[in-house]
């Protein structure tokens, strides 16, 4: 028999794990209506509420309360107990307000209830087995979470650049995103990219805000700072290691942090003329300040920039057609012939199976010591169980020696594509030896330039207009091994035509 009075009819829909098998709003407001209709109850306002109940703080659910409190209503019609509530504040203040007739009726299309001693017993119960289910869900949710950290599976929502894959309930690579997180770390690892240049990066890519507006500074930051992206991932302010596949390199992700921790501000550098080919190649041998290029009259000159304010520069300028012979001979001294070549690269082969031993050797060493680093976890962690050392001194030297394995895993994996790297690279240079009087006597200005720049690096000086440089590793060590002695001479050096009207100054 229903119990005449003033209704609200709540009804509520949760977003939380236990919520989804419980019926829509839509579908609680229906059959309420329903009741109400037949049973001929006067209805004061329809609420509605998007909101867990598992903790008190609901405010469409406080505003009903006082609203019956202040006589505005003077019962409640709703799918469920649990509807109400699912912690024991709230049920208590439902419980109180029966006891004081503030609440005359509850009715529930699938739980009964009257206000005799027995009904109010009925329903503490029933919420306190609401209660009961949300902690032990909450628990058994937090076991799960504990399993899945020690199978080395990531518990939460996949980052960028990964997908959670519902099927083996683990995260996957994203064979879309994974390729731009790479490219965003390897930009950053330059250190000529600010964070805030990221975000545009991002934009460009497709990857913003669901407003269209570029991702936040705080965004980026996180995921250069992610280890999840090389293999471990940190949950609960430690960090696990993952069994997920690696998008990146442990050493790309330290790079990152190394520029982080240089706190590196981004200069635009200045590009270069391509009219001016040896500008930034040479420095002034007095002063040591940088060769800068003009053109004047149709000529390009070189000349110090002066930026020393302590010494008083005196160096001249020197005109391009009359610098480039100079660095022609500069680098036939560098020219390797190709009798000398081929047995160059005989002894090359040589010390491959050298290298193939020693690569083998520390192969072992780096087993023995990733055993002994598992051995030194297995033994901090019983430490932290015995008492003996406190948690966060645990966290601390856990997460340095897991990273010393990743390092160590990394170079293992690396050893045989490194010592390959090293002999090709070895083999390249040797091929751009040989070729380099090619590119002396045919190349462009712009070819010598970037030959001179692999052979002197920022050791070419300009004193009293004449070149002078000393070679760095390997090119020094043609000039250290007398080689140039026996190199086939370069015949002829193709010289700039000067101009024969005296328009450009030779001084």
């Amino acid at each position: 028999m229903a119990v005449p009075g003033k209704y609200f009819i709540y009804a509520r829909k949760s977003t939380d794990v236990e919520d989804k098998q419980v019926r829509s709003i839509d579908a609680q407001l229906s059959e309420l209506r329903a009741i109400a209709q037949r049973d001929g109850l006067f209805v004061v306002a329809e609420l509605v509420e998007k909101q867990s109940a598992k903790a008190p703080g609901r405010p469409v659910f406080n505003s009903m309360l006082n609203s019956i409190q202040h006589g505005e209503a003077n019962a409640i019609l709703a799918w469920h107990p649990d509807r109400l509530a699912r912690n024991m504040t709230d049920g208590g203040r439902i419980i109180d307000l029966v006891d004081t007739e503030k609440i005359a009726a509850l009715r529930f299309p699938t739980f009964w209830f009257d206000t005799t001693p027995q009904g109010k017993f009925m329903l503490s119960m029933a919420f306190s087995q609401s209660k009961y289910y949300v902690d032990a869900l909450a628990e058994n949710t937090k076991r799960g979470y504990r399993e899945k950290i020690r199978r080395g599976e990531y518990p939460g929502i996949a980052p960028l650049g990964y997908l959670n894959d519902p099927r083996i309930k683990r995260i996957v690579i994203d064979r879309e995103r994974a390729p731009v997180v790479v490219e965003l770390f390897e930009e950053f690892a330059t250190g000529k990219v600010t964070i805030e240049g990221l975000r545009d990066f991002l934009r460009k890519r497709g990857i913003q805000s669901q407003t269209g507006r570029p991702k936040s500074n705080e965004f980026i930051t996180r995921i250069l700072k992610n280890p999840i992206y090389y293999g471990h991932f940190r949950y609960a302010g430690d960090i696990h290691e993952g069994v997920h596949d690696a998008i990146l390199t442990k050493a790309l992700f330290d790079r990152v942090q190394e520029v982080f921790a240089r706190r590196w501000r981004y200069t635009r550098p200045k590009p270069a003329s391509v009219a001016k080919p040896f500008l930034d190649l040479f420095r002034c041998s007095q002063c040591g300040m940088s060769i800068t290029g003009e053109v004047q009259k149709g000529c390009t000159y070189y000349r110090c920039t002066k930026k020393n304010k302590a010494i008083k520069c005196s160096q001249p300028y020197i005109r391009e057609d009359a610098l480039s012979p100079q660095l022609s001979r500069l680098l036939s001294r560098y020219s390797l012939r190709s009798d000398w070549a081929e047995q160059m690269l005989q002894k090359l082969q040589a010390e491959q199976v050298d290298a193939t031993r020693l690569t083998e050797e520390r192969a072992v060493v780096i087993r023995r010591e990733i055993e002994r680093l598992k051995g030194k976890t297995s033994r901090l962690l019983e430490m932290r169980l015995d008492g003996e050392i406190e948690a966060s001194t645990h966290l601390k030297k856990k997460a340095t020696m897991m990273a010393e394995k990743k390092s160590l895993d990394e170079e293992l994996a690396n050893l045989d594509q490194t010592r390959h790297t090293r002999i090709e690279l070895f083999r390249n240079w040797i091929s751009e030896a040989t070729n380099l009087g090619e590119t002396i006597d045919n190349g462009t200005l712009d070819d010598q330039a970037t030959a001179a720049r692999k052979i002197f690096g920022s050791n070419l000086f300009l004193d009293r207009k004449r070149a002078r440089g000393e070679a760095v590793k390997p090119w020094a060590f043609l000039a250290v091994n007398g080689l140039s002695d026996d190199m086939v001479p370069r015949t002829r050096i193709e010289l700039v035509t000067l101009p024969s009207s005296g328009e450009c100054s030779t001084n």
